[in-house]
């Protein structure tokens, strides 16, 4: 037998306590030592066992019907887990018999100032995690905020570009999707919400403003909420999302930063 390798520390060590990434792993001659090595695939094997994760929608039902939300439950075009990963054009849009049931709930002569929809995108483990939570965070900040709010949509096999269809079938002035992210190494949970204002298909990225990377151990509920609710008032009284709308409260703090003795220098024009 051969004699084991020592490992050699990285200069960089004391910095990863800083950081969740992989920085500063030291080597065993050429080599990942064995340990990170280890932790590396159970990283790559947790992020593909994100993705592949069965969406249990009717527990996530109940869980909102306990926070006394409605839900209704519908299903992409992709109509499983393969054909989703497959066809992502099939999950931007419904599939007929739930393109009717929203249909069906659509109320009458009411206008609508938000569709909320959740969907497992490519992280079910995101959503059963960070969606009660969150929503038990905002929804009572919305309500309180006298937004008109249709049924929570639970859609299946959804991309981001759904919640087009979506709003649009509701009536919805805006539309926000809490969706599971694509899976990293050591963050297999994140979820992603994306809103756009005057929701219909042909909408493109560019349309749309994003918070991603909420979960306890990255964008905090209380974080996320306050910045949704920020991003979803502007975006209903400016009329707009997308590239035009900005965190002002981040872009303001850092030309604070950024520029000596702006003290006295007025908030950017919205």
């Amino acid at each position: 037998m051969g004699k084991s390798k020592l490992v050699t520390s990285d200069a960089w060590q004391r910095l990863r306590s800083a950081t969740p990434a992989r920085i500063a792993l030291g080597r065993a001659g050429g080599s990942l030592p064995t340990r990170e090595w280890l932790d590396f695939k159970s990283a790559h094997a947790s992020a593909r066992q994100a993705v592949h994760q069965p969406f249990a929608a009717e527990q996530l039902a109940r869980e909102l019907a306990a926070l006394e939300v409605e839900a209704v439950i519908v299903d992409s075009a992709a109509g499983d887990r393969l054909m989703f990963l497959q066809r992502p054009d099939l999950g931007r849009r419904l599939k007929p018999d739930s393109e009717q049931r929203l249909r069906a709930i659509l109320p009458a002569n009411r206008a609508l100032d938000l569709a909320i929809i959740v969907s497992d995108g490519l992280s079910a483990l995101a959503v059963h995690r960070q969606v009660p939570p969150l929503l038990k965070s905002l929804l009572p900040k919305l309500v309180s905020e006298h937004w008109s709010l249709a049924p929570i949509v639970i859609a299946r096999f959804g991309r981001v570009a759904l919640q087009d269809q979506i709003g649009q079938l509701l009536g919805a002035q805006l539309a926000i999707i809490l969706i599971g992210e694509r899976p990293g190494l050591g963050s297999p949970d994140s979820l992603g919400a994306y809103l756009v204002y005057a929701p219909r298909p042909g909408n493109t990225d560019a349309n749309r403003n994003c918070v991603s990377n909420i979960r306890p151990e990255g964008l905090p509920y209380d974080a996320a909420v306050e910045t949704l609710l920020y991003l979803l008032t502007e975006a209903r009284r400016r009329r707009l999302s997308g590239i035009p709308l900005k965190d002002q409260r981040v872009v303001n703090s850092a030309e604070h930063l950024a520029i000596p003795g702006n003290e006295s220098r007025g908030a950017t024009p919205a």
